[in-house]
């Protein structure tokens, strides 16, 4: 049973699988989805729009446009919202949980002090999997384009929401991008007859989102006063804290603060972590930067870097704790934010003018992922011409011969890294 079908009023439905279907669709995802928030949508596209068939092109460029615009991690919160639509709370818990534990383990392990990815064939893994991120986006940027900007006109919006990504600055660029295509879809002339509108099946009542909203705020304005108090009690930022519960309220408000106010999620993260953990004292710059380098190497949300931080910071009472409370403090502001929205979305797009701007935005989603497919997945992964026959190769099976994309990531990685060796 499809999660995303027509219907003729708003109503309660079933959802239609199991949350261990989610936790281990997800699970698998965790482990082989490389190449960063961008490559995710991809992997997400084939996974669930193409194979699984959990929803449709219009449902998923929904999701993904809503998360574009929204603080917090883009592909994590599309991941949640497909487990939600699928298994309901426990199939979005289960995504979640699913598609961040094997990076978040592999981070907190390199935090105490595992070496990984290192020498000659661990950095031809590394490009290797780059590459495999090339072809997974560009497959996506095919197959989202003949269904979300078929036409001249909205394939007009997409270059110019590419373009707008493109240029801007990175922490700016999509939310101006998506902004600009719900305004130039409200331009567009309406079709001769008005599109069904495809409802998403929510297994989130309205009470819920209000609650959800509302505690996504109350977080934002009382952390910062609860670490000032624990402070004030039990240390203080700079590492001085005499108990975990000061340290851990501290350390939850910063990261939570993080996650909250960025906007573009993945890279833009970075230096508002840079800002919340170094300039705190917690951490110097170079185990910072070693870090990200590690975050560089693992499947996964690049969000997860928070744990490596959270289990680095020192002095640090109970590391390990430090690092899971991080991670979920990042993470928790983008799932509340989309569980406060969803409940009114199929409200909100019965509307024509709504839907008239999801059109540009639809099409906006497509012109963010060609601005991203450039700049960085092209940008930093193809450097020679070997590069770009493996990057071809890969596209070819998995366009072409419709091979399973973990196949393709194990035997990129595995060229990548023979000819790094010779």
């Amino acid at each position: 049973m499809d999660s995303v079908r027509v219907m003729a009023s708003p109503r309660s439905p079933d959802v239609g699988g199991s949350a261990w279907e989610v936790l281990r669709a997800f699970l698998r995802l965790g482990c082989l989805s490389f190449g960063g928030p961008v490559a995710h949508m991809g992997y997400f596209h084939t996974e669930f729009v193409e194979r699984r068939k959990w929803c449709d092109e219009e449902g998923f460029a929904s999701l993904v446009g809503l998360a574009q615009a929204m603080p917090g991690p883009a592909s994590s919160q599309v991941g949640f919202g497909l487990g939600l639509l699928r298994a309901g709370w426990k199939g979005g818990v289960a995504a979640w949980v699913g598609f961040t534990t094997p990076s978040a383990l592999l981070m907190l392990a390199f935090a105490f002090g595992h070496r990984f990815m290192a020498g000659k064939t661990g950095t031809g893994v590394v490009h290797g999997l780059q590459l495999v991120a090339v072809a997974v986006v560009a497959q996506a940027i095919l197959a989202m384009r003949k269904s979300l900007a078929p036409d001249g006109a909205r394939m007009g919006i997409a270059l110019v929401a590419a373009a707008i990504a493109f240029w801007a600055s990175p922490g700016s660029g999509t939310v101006l991008a998506i902004a600009a295509g719900a305004l130039l879809g409200l331009l567009l002339r309406r079709p001769p007859q008005e599109e069904a509108v495809k409802q998403l099946r929510l297994a989130v009542p309205k009470r819920a989102g209000v609650m959800a909203g509302a505690m996504f705020v109350l977080l934002l304005a009382v952390l910062p006063l609860a670490t000032r108090f624990v402070s004030g009690a039990g240390g203080g930022e700079g590492g001085g804290f005499h108990s975990f519960p000061a340290q851990g309220v501290a350390v939850f408000n910063a990261f939570y603060r993080t996650g909250a106010l960025v906007f573009g999620g993945g890279h833009v993260v970075l230096p508002l972590l840079e800002g919340a953990v170094v300039a705190r004292g917690w951490s110097d710059q170079a185990s910072f930067l070693a870090g990200y380098g590690a975050a560089q190497a693992v499947p996964g949300p690049l969000f997860t870097f928070a744990a490596y931080l959270g289990a680095t910071i020192q002095p640090a009472l109970h590391p390990a704790a430090l690092g899971v409370l991080a991670l979920v403090a990042i993470f928790l502001p983008g799932v509340l934010i989309i569980v406060a929205v969803l409940p009114f979305w199929n409200e909100l797009r019965q509307r024509r003018q709504i839907q008239a701007m999801f059109r540009g935005v639809n099409a906006a989603v497509v012109g963010v992922l060609i601005s991203a497919f450039i700049r960085p997945v092209w940008a930093s992964a193809v450097h020679s011409a070997f590069d770009l026959v493996v990057a071809l190769a890969a596209f070819a099976l998995l366009v072409g011969w419709k091979v399973s994309p973990w196949i393709i990531v194990v035997g990129v990685a595995g060229v990548s890294a023979i000819a790094a060796v010779l």
